[in-house]
């Protein structure tokens, strides 16, 4: 396709995808092509896959048709994790024409250059994942109010239930340099939030080359990437994403309890709340560490919002496993849970082990953890009413209300004003709606 068109993305699965889904469009627009919404008719259609579950992978197809409906001659690319595991079976989805790899989706230009319609199976470009040795700097910007900036890329750990080091390779970092370098520009474009994102944040320093063979030397530590951000100026705050509770140490927690600009908000993985299931999932810590993590964080920042994510019906999970979990969660002071029934993924140790558990139980032990989230959620935002806390409103005017979070990721809602979008107001939380968010009232002298 050698003149420049239209082209529309659509992101499945994690910040990380996003950031790398936004980079790539700046990289089309570059070369002159207008970006639509992905609603919209387009030339070509550029789809980032997740595959952490095998909804994600139904969902690829789902989207494929999606996209040939608004536009049936389009282009069709398939990018991401799912289009580095199975490149075959995406190839074969009627209507694909391109699969990109891990190493090859940032070089997609080149690809388009030869793009071609057949009514056969799509073009592959998908080497092996240990070829996605280099670390590619991305951030999102335009599409939310917060831009996620991705600092670490592929993961060293090996989960038993886990693809994500298959699709990503190895665990690999920017420098502390290149990060700050980057969050001085999205400030300079206006942005007030950035999630610092990636596959293993906390395993942040590792080289920008994996060596086969050999230990990357780590240049850095993750606690000295936050502490240089903490000098940034023009962002108000910044959110560390999903961090491993083994590498969540008590000199970051005590960081940030005490920073300018990080968010006393963490997201740690549990994954089980007993010791024999996380030993069979390779986890690399017991409950008992995780729990002391907890309190470490409470006793520097009570109001501090910890998320949670569990995973149900892993192989081997009886009852009593799975009551052993559901009590040391509720036990916890944890402000809600991200939970996620276990699928079988081909090529995991997971996927060939005993006591497999029945699909609907584990769609009962979700639903059992689901509600309990709820409470939880509820119960930490009842602490905080009639208290007062910083929040950065989105630009969204949803049926005339709008919506925005604390730094403490409380929801809050109120009546839409376009002149308070992307700006942080200091702000009293009165009650809560029958949406679960909370609900203030707001006036232009409470913007700081």
């Amino acid at each position: 396709m050698a003149t420049p068109g239209t082209v529309a993305f659509h992101t499945l699965g994690c910040k990380l995808n996003f950031s790398e889904t936004s980079t790539i469009s700046r990289l089309f627009e570059e070369k002159g092509y207008a970006v639509v919404k992905f609603k919209e008719p387009a030339d070509i259609y550029v789809i980032n896959t997740c595959s952490v579950t095998d909804f994600a992978d139904r969902k690829c197809r789902k989207v494929v048709r999606q996209a040939l409906k608004n536009a049936p001659q389009a282009y069709i690319v398939v990018i991401g994790c799912y289009a580095q595991l199975k490149p075959d079976e995406i190839a074969d989805i009627p209507g694909v024409d391109l699969v990109l790899g891990a190493a090859e989706k940032f070089n997609i230009l080149n690809y388009i250059d030869n793009i071609s319609k057949s009514p056969g199976k799509g073009m592959v470009s998908a080497g092996e994942v240990k070829e996605a040795s280099t670390f590619i700097n991305s951030f999102s910007f335009g599409d939310r109010t917060r831009s996620f900036l991705k600092v670490q890329d592929g993961c060293n750990y090996k989960c038993s239930f886990c693809t994500i080091p298959q699709a990503r390779g190895k665990s690999r970092s920017n420098t502390v340099e290149s990060v700050v370098a980057d969050a001085v520009k999205i400030a300079e474009m206006g942005v007030k939030e950035i999630v610092l994102t990636g596959v293993n944040i906390g395993d942040f320093g590792n080289g920008t080359e994996v060596i086969e063979g050999m230990k990357p030397k780590k240049e850095a530590l993750f606690i000295d990437l936050i502490r240089a951000l903490d000098e940034v100026e023009g962002i108000e705050r910044f959110r560390i994403s999903s961090i491993e509770p083994n590498l969540l140490t008590k000199e970051i927690i005590d960081f940030v309890a005490t920073s300018k600009r990080f968010a006393p908000h963490f997201h740690i993985p549990l994954q089980s709340g007993n010791n024999k299931q996380l030993q069979q999932m390779r986890r690399r810590y017991k409950r008992e560490l995780y729990q002391e993590r907890v309190e470490w964080i409470k006793n520097r920042m009570p109001h501090c919002c910890i998320g949670v994510d569990v995973i149900v019906g892993f192989p081997g999970e009886t009852e009593e496993d799975f009551l052993e979990t559901y009590r040391f969660v509720n036990e916890l002071d944890v402000s809600y849970l991200h939970v996620f029934t276990y699928s079988e993924r081909a090529n995991t140790p997971a996927a060939e082990m005993d006591g497999v558990v029945e699909v609907g139980e584990r769609r009962r032990r979700n639903e059992m953890l689901r509600i309990l989230s709820e409470k939880k959620q509820r119960y930490f935002y009842e602490q905080h009413l009639e208290t007062s806390r910083p929040v950065l409103f989105e630009a969204r005017d949803i049926k005339g209300v709008m919506s925005g979070f604390t730094d403490n990721y409380i929801k809050v809602s109120t009546s839409y004003n376009a002149d308070f979008s992307n700006k942080v107001a200091q702000v009293n939380l009165e009650s809560i709606n029958q949406n679960g968010e909370m609900c203030i009232h707001i006036t232009e002298e409470a913007f700081v």
